[in-house]
């Protein structure tokens, strides 16, 4: 198969783009990096011309509310465009468990709206919704740095490795589309301040990290069901705490 990685050359789509090449796949890295530009739409027909399916996992260089909804508006129309005129069989998105639970987040209505064009789009279609990655628990953990404490929610989180969302993504890509949307997620669920506080152990950090429930999650209020997966995800291999003894925080 000819497989499109559309931000091929960031963190999962790197993983992703060498477990579908050793499965013996003619993959494409597209990324700006490569010539290709979902929002310019350079390079874009070009690099589609005779694929079989097409994976997004581009991410918004801009977290800001407007700036991430034009990112994945505009990126959804102009794929969707080319996939079209390229005969695209299959269109896997990766999203993010819990985007409709979270319309507070700038971020996750962004994401919905990308889910939205994904479903009228005309090409069939799988989306896969990650967890948190295991890669960013110590961004979450700065988000509630204060002085030198980090004051976070006891809310549940169910992180997972970036490598199992790649394994996930390579298996789906290869498959009929679904028309459905799944969910992966990580083997432990805890407390989001206990992950965190396991990584500033880890990491020899000495700051004192605080239970807050009224905290929130980069400016969102959540629960224990906000950003955690339903009924049988798919479930990654790797444990959080083999996964800060692997070295992998230095990814």
């Amino acid at each position: 198969m000819k497989i499109v990685v559309i931000g091929g050359t960031g963190l999962i789509g790197t993983q992703l783009c060498d477990l579908l090449r050793a499965g013996g796949h003619d993959v494409v890295a597209a990324s700006p990096n490569t010539g290709v530009n979902t929002i310019t739409g350079e390079g874009l027909q070009a690099a589609l011309q005779g694929a079989d399916a097409v994976v997004d996992v581009a991410n918004s260089p801009s977290f800001e509310d407007a700036a991430v909804l034009e990112f994945f508006e505009t990126s959804g129309r102009n794929l969707f465009a080319a996939e079209k005129a390229a005969g695209v069989k299959h269109h896997v998105a990766l999203s993010v468990v819990g985007t409709e639970r979270m319309l507070d987040s700038g971020y996750f209505r962004a994401k919905m709206a990308q889910e939205e064009l994904i479903k009228k789009s005309g090409v069939p279609y799988s989306i896969l919704r990650a967890t948190q990655f295991f890669e960013f628990v110590g961004a979450i953990a700065q988000s509630g740095a204060q002085d030198n404490t980090v004051r976070l929610t006891s809310a549940a989180l169910q992180p997972v490795a970036s490598a199992d969302v790649a394994a996930a993504l390579a298996k789906i890509a290869v498959g009929a589309p679904t028309g459905q949307t799944a969910e992966v997620a990580g083997p432990d669920r805890q407390p989001l301040v206990s992950f965190a506080k396991t990584y500033l152990q880890h990491n020899q950090d000495p700051r004192e990290v605080i239970t807050d429930d009224k905290a929130t999650y980069f400016g969102a209020p959540i629960n224990d069901q906000s950003l955690t997966p339903g009924a049988h995800p798919i479930i990654g291999a790797t444990h959080f705490d083999a996964w800060l003894k692997s070295g992998s925080t230095q990814r």
